[in-house]
C-alpha cells in the first residue's frame, strides 16, 4: 500500500529539467520507496526511462504507477548479492540506449552501542551501503564513461558526523562518502560527474524503523519529505555541464 506521504510527495519538475533529461537511461536503486521511489518518478516525469532496482517487486510495481505514465524497466535484485548484481550489470550494459545517470539510493541501518550491537549487523550494513554500490559502480563504469554520465550517492548526516549508537551504520556511510570521492577524482576528467546528497530526516520507511528503535512517535509531517530530496538530486543532474555539484546537505526546516 502506497503511504499518503510517499504519493504526495511527488513533485512536478521543470520543462528545463525535462528537456535535459529526456531520453536518458537512469539506474535508480531502492526505487521500492522512500527516496529512491521519489527520485525514479521524478526522473521518470523529466522524460528519462528509469531502470528502478530492489528486492520488492511488488513495491517497484506501484513505483511505476506513482509515474504517471513515464517510462520505466523494473529490475527485482538483491545487491548484496554479487551474482544479482552482475546478471544486472550485464543487462544494463546491453542496453542499446547506454546508461547516463546512476543513482545509489539503496541501504540499510540498525543502531546499537559499539559495546552490544552485534558484528552480523554491521557485515550486513557494510554488504548493502558500501560494497553492493561499489560493486555496481564498477560494473556500469563503462556504459557511464561512454555517455559522460552522472553518479549520485544517497548518503546520510551520519556520512558526515558519527553520534552514540549509531557507530556501525555511520562507518558504512562514512566510506560511502570515500568511494563518491575518490571516485569523483578519477572519472572528472573522463567527463563524468559524481555527487554525494546528505539527507537529515526524511519521512519514509527506513525512518519510521528508526523512530520506533528510538522509542520516539513518529510524525512525518514534521521531517523533510522524499520528494524534496528528489527535487534536489533531479536538478542537480540538469547543471550545466561547465558545473559540478559535489555534495549538498538537505534537512527539515522544522527541528525536533
Amino acid at each position: 500500500m502506497t503511504t499518503r506521504t510517499e504519493a504526495e510527495g511527488v513533485q512536478s519538475v521543470s520543462m528545463a529539467n525535462a528537456s535535459v533529461l529526456a531520453g536518458h537511461t537512469c539506474v535508480v536503486t531502492g526505487a521500492s520507496s522512500g527516496i529512491g521511489r521519489q527520485i525514479a518518478v521524478e526522473l521518470a516525469s523529466a522524460g528519462a526511462t528509469v531502470c528502478a532496482v530492489a528486492r520488492r517487486g511488488d513495491e517497484l510495481g506501484v513505483t511505476a504507477r506513482l509515474g504517471h505514465g513515464g517510462r520505466f524497466e523494473l529490475f527485482e535484485a538483491d545487491l548484496v548479492d554479487d551474482e544479482q548484481v552482475e546478471r544486472l550489470g550485464e543487462t544494463l550494459l546491453a542496453r542499446e540506449s547506454g546508461v547516463q545517470v546512476l543513482v545509489h539510493s539503496a541501504g540499510t541501518i540498525s543502531r546499537g552501542d559499539l559495546e552490544k550491537a552485534p558484528i552480523a549487523d554491521l557485515d550486513r550494513q557494510y554488504a548493502a551501503n558500501v560494497r553492493a554500490p561499489y560493486l555496481l559502480t564498477q560494473i556500469l563504469l563503462p556504459a557511464l564513461f561512454a555517455s559522460e554520465g552522472q553518479i549520485v550517492f544517497v548518503n546520510s548526516t551520519a556520512g558526515r558526523i558519527a553520534r552514540a549508537n549509531t557507530g556501525q551504520y555511520a562507518a558504512t556511510q562514512h566510506a560511502r562518502r570515500a568511494i563518491a570521492d575518490s571516485l569523483r577524482d578519477e572519472v572528472n576528467p573522463r567527463g563524468v560527474r559524481v555527487m554525494t546528497v546528505y539527507p537529515g530526516r526524511t519521512a519514509t520507511p527506513l525512518q519510521a524503523r528508526v523512530h520506533e528503535i528510538e522509542g520516539k512517535p513518529y510524525v512525518p509531517e514534521r521531517l523533510m519529505q522524499p520528494g524534496d530530496v528528489a527535487s534536489v538530486v533531479v536538478n542537480a543532474l540538469t547543471l550545466p555541464r561547465s558545473a559540478e555539484l559535489t555534495d549538498v546537505s538537505v534537512r527539515p526546516m522544522l527541528k525536533h
